[in-house]
């Protein structure tokens, strides 16, 4: 009996705290006999401890209030604006017991994503506590420095897992906490990879384990991993649907730009979901889909890349099971960390080869992005194989232009690239890159030639990607706050200003300085241009830090094999031109 009663008490605490994060309300059992009535309801929200909180930083003056009952559902729908603020909050009040069930304050009024729901990024498995907590020590203690815990490596693998903090406050719905506690390991890798770029290798550690421990756990994770995307069929968020629609379109002689399928004002030919939004329309092809009307915002790398998908799993209309996310997912994802093996493999061997390829494996982050099905790792991916292939002009031009026309923040790091490895010389090897990054820049938007008209199309990819993305608000940065000052919360927008200038001001320096550069320098500096490149965009999430990750992971985790190189006397490049490459600088 005082188990029963344990349980019992134990359901009464948990089920305020489910509905609380979005849960669906009880029944009502009584019938459909409203118990409040609007000021009633309005005023019960506007009691609620987390709202009343809130709206304590706005004045009560310029304060307006809706409440809307449903008698499916036996709730009142309640809202407050304040002036130029706009809706200030939202949610739910369940009639018959007066109790709050949802309360949406601040950047969760607007933006779903930030209301902490359970999966809604990686699914569930991945976002056990345990499950994180065990892939974070496995990253470390396969890493670690374990002979000296108090070793710079060790602090840089911490800082590296240290996202996590800021993504725990995340899947709590704490936004205010959340964000800034992304920035400070973003500024310490950021100084770690420019200190590399600049100084060179520090002192060398040596790994603990084997060669042949770390391959058998990469392996043993990239099944993990693979199991982990295939366990969580329905994960697929909005951004790997956009790259199988566009795949869709492409394949039916259409570019993505203008083409996605919208919600409003068109035949519905689907159920209500969980929000009382119809999402299923009849489009202008006459397909019955899914709406996904921001989805065209990526460069058209992105959506190619899912052809080889669609051409094998086809698609629905529906935003189901997405089999061409998981496969294009789980293909970028592996493509990711061969190419990392290949790099280690090239310049430091079977050991750098193996400690690379785990590291990919190993991080979360990495994890948490193929099991969201993003388009995130497709980027990295040409970065990473056009650094293995660094001494070709061509590939790195080739490389460069893919990787920018998936995610336009890499055209950061052309000047970087195309001055590889020596500045102003080499003017053949110059024209070579532009001319590789030419051609695959026409191949990557052969895809506007689909359209009748290419200049319209062009003008249609530019509103709907770069067009719309320099003026997009979002909660997920310090610096697009300025839209809570009414809150008291500052606006940063000038110091975003600032910093944006300097990034740029960095990416043509990085052409000129350093004159020479090494691999290990062309790593170092890569990654701290695409981190700069977070630092200062207005919405940020945990699936770009894949962005960055295998060039922060080289600059730190090959600078043992570099340094041996190094320091023997530097080769003539051709006597011996792979030696070379490694002990320029």
């Amino acid at each position: 009996m005082r188990a029963l009663a344990v349980a019992a008490l134990l359901a009464l605490c948990i089920a305020p705290t489910a509905l609380a994060q979005g849960g669906s309300p009880l029944k009502q059992p009584f019938g459909n006999k409203r118990h409040l009535t609007r000021a009633q309801a309005t005023a019960v929200f506007l009691a609620q401890n987390k709202v009343r909180t809130w709206l304590d930083r706005y004045p009560e003056k310029g304060r307006t209030t809706e409440a809307e009952y449903d008698r499916k559902s036996d709730s009142w729908t309640v809202k407050v604006w304040w002036d130029e603020a706009g809706e200030i909050a939202t949610g739910t009040v369940y009639d018959s017991s007066g109790t709050v069930t949802e309360a949406w304050t601040g950047p969760q009024v607007a933006w779903k994503m930030a209301r902490g729901y359970s999966g809604a990024f990686g699914g569930k498995i991945i976002n056990k506590t345990w499950v994180w907590l065990v892939l974070c020590a496995v990253f470390l203690i396969g890493l670690a420095n374990l002979r000296r815990p108090l070793s710079l490596r060790n602090v840089d693998l911490l800082v590296l897992l240290s996202f996590s903090v800021s993504l725990w406050f995340f899947n709590q719905a704490d936004i205010f906490t959340s964000v800034p506690l992304a920035y400070p390991p973003l500024v310490y890798l950021l100084a770690r990879v420019i200190w590399i770029g600049v100084r060179g290798p520090g002192v060398a550690t040596r790994l603990v384990w084997p060669v042949w421990v770390l391959t058998a756990a990469t392996v043993f994770l990239i099944g993990f991993r693979i199991g982990i995307d295939v366990e969580s069929p329905r994960s697929v968020i909005d951004v790997g649907y956009s790259g199988v629609i566009g795949a869709q379109r492409i394949a039916d002689g259409q570019a993505p730009y203008g083409h996605m399928p919208i919600e409003d004002s068109l035949k519905p030919c689907g159920p209500t979901d969980s929000a009382g939004e119809i999402r299923d329309r009849i489009q202008a092809n006459g397909r019955c889909e899914s709406a996904n009307e921001r989805g065209d915002t990526y460069g058209p790398v992105s959506y190619e890349a899912y052809l080889p998908g669609y051409v094998l799993f086809g698609w629905s209309g529906k935003w189901d099971r997405l089999p061409v996310a998981h496969a294009t997912s789980i293909l970028w994802d592996v493509l990711c960390l061969i190419g990392l093996a290949f790099v280690g493999l090239r310049f430091g061997g079977t050991r750098l080869a193996a400690t690379l390829g785990f590291a990919w494996a190993a991080y979360p982050f990495t994890l948490y992005t193929l099991a969201s099905n993003t388009n995130d790792a497709i980027m990295p991916a040409f970065l990473i194989w056009g650094f293995w292939l660094c001494t070709s002009a061509w590939a790195r031009g080739a490389a460069t232009a893919l990787a920018s026309w998936t995610k336009f923040g890499a055209l950061l790091v052309v000047p970087l690239w195309l001055s590889y490895p020596e500045g102003l010389r080499r003017p053949r090897a110059k024209a070579a890159f532009a001319a590789a990054f030419v051609l695959a820049t026409l191949a990557a938007f052969s895809v506007l030639l689909l359209e009748p008209s290419p200049a319209h199309a062009a003008r249609v990819f530019w509103d709907r990607t770069l067009g719309w993305q320099i003026g997009r608000e979002s909660p997920f940065s310090l610096w697009d706050w300025r839209q809570y000052h009414a809150a008291g919360i500052p606006d940063l927008h000038l110091v975003q200003w600032l910093l944006e200038g300097l990034l740029l001001v960095a990416a043509v320096g990085a052409y000129f300085w350093p004159r020479r550069k090494s691999p290990l320098q062309l790593a170092a500096l890569t990654a701290a241009l695409l981190i700069g490149f977070q630092l200062v965009l207005t919405h940020w999430f945990y699936l770009y830090i894949p962005w960055f990750f295998p060039f922060v992971a080289i600059a730190l985790l090959a600078r043992p094999a570099v340094r041996a190189v190094a320091a023997e006397e530097e080769p003539s490049p051709r006597e011996h031109p792979s030696r070379a490459l490694v002990a320029t600088g």
